[in-house]
């Protein structure tokens, strides 16, 4: 397995941005071949975290293009700088 994360700081509106990941993101990335499971989380203090998780690198690497394409075209206001993106081989899991 594989997992991309992505760190976004200086969020505007947590509960605005959940809710258009909620209704828009979530149904792109079930569409990623290889689709595990996606999370979004508050972190609090204007700092929200999304964790991809895809069966094979391919699927982790086309939902971090996913990701970018859709903050640009519909988050923009809420999450106005770039992200810290990880991603990389799932060595361990529970």
């Amino acid at each position: 397995m594989y997992a991309a994360v992505r760190r976004y700081e200086g969020v505007t509106d947590s509960a605005e941005a959940a809710r258009l990941v909620n209704e828009g993101f979530v149904p792109l990335m079930r569409q990623v071949s290889g689709f595990v499971a996606y999370y979004w989380i508050d972190a609090g203090g204007g700092v929200m975290v999304s964790t991809s998780v895809f069966q094979d690198r391919a699927g982790a690497e086309e939902s971090i293009l996913r990701a970018a394409a859709f903050v640009r075209d519909n988050l923009a206001s809420l999450l106005p700088n770039p992200p810290e993106v990880v991603a990389g081989e799932v060595v361990a899991s529970a």
